[in-house]
């Protein structure tokens, strides 16, 4: 049996981001905007999502000084680390999920392991691009440590998903990131995900190296 489909690559992202354009409205979005909002209708495979996508009117541009810059890519969990395009990147992003010490800090607290592995960001925390596609919880938690005096990132990527905590989190986030003077980039509502988070740190990565659809 042969079946009747495109082996190309470059010719199945083209084709895809044709169809995205034609089916998504964008209009309320800059030449990068569009860029991340379309690699998340993409990730999701719904162009409804447009619609719920929220950008901080810096948002674009921090992550791109970031990210060319080489700061700290810090992420919930290892699927949204898996999802980042290697070739495109300077440096190996982070997650301390499964770290020795994460599980400890986190019975020690009776907390999530997700909201544990914050205590071993430290130092990188300060102009990073954070990246929260699972967790609602270290979005919580990072927004906790904001406000109690932490460093801030250059860029919180916050996109969990889930039925629990997930749209509550992103909507703290939106509500709160002028006050606590953040850049970010959410999806209100349940739905997200480690492959739309991800997808969001590709879309930037890809604008610095030129690559629009």
């Amino acid at each position: 049996m042969h079946y009747d489909y495109n082996p190309d690559p470059q010719g199945i992202e083209q084709e895809s981001f044709r169809q995205i354009r034609e089916l998504t409205k964008l209009d309320a979005y800059d030449r990068d905007s569009q860029q991340v909002v379309m690699r998340v209708v993409h990730s999701l495979g719904e162009p409804g999502v447009a619609q719920s996508m929220r950008l901080s009117s810096g948002a674009c541009a921090a992550g791109r000084s970031a990210l060319a810059n080489g700061s700290a890519i810090l992420c919930d969990v290892e699927m949204v680390k898996q999802g980042i395009t290697k070739r495109m990147l300077t440096r190996e992003p982070l997650c301390y999920l499964n770290h020795a010490h994460t599980a400890e800090l986190a019975q020690q607290a009776g907390e999530t392991r997700s909201m544990a592995a914050l205590q071993l960001w430290g130092n990188d925390l300060a102009g990073s691009v954070v990246v929260i596609g699972n967790a609602p919880t270290a979005l919580f938690r990072l927004l906790e440590m904001i406000r109690q005096g932490a460093c801030k990132p250059a860029l919180i990527v916050g996109i969990p998903v889930g039925f629990v905590g997930a749209a509550e989190s992103k909507q703290a986030l939106w509500d709160a990131y002028q006050q606590l003077g953040l850049q970010c980039i959410t999806l209100l509502g349940r739905q997200g995900g480690s492959a739309a988070a991800a997808a969001v740190v590709n879309a930037l990565l890809r604008c610095n190296l030129g690559e629009y659809y």
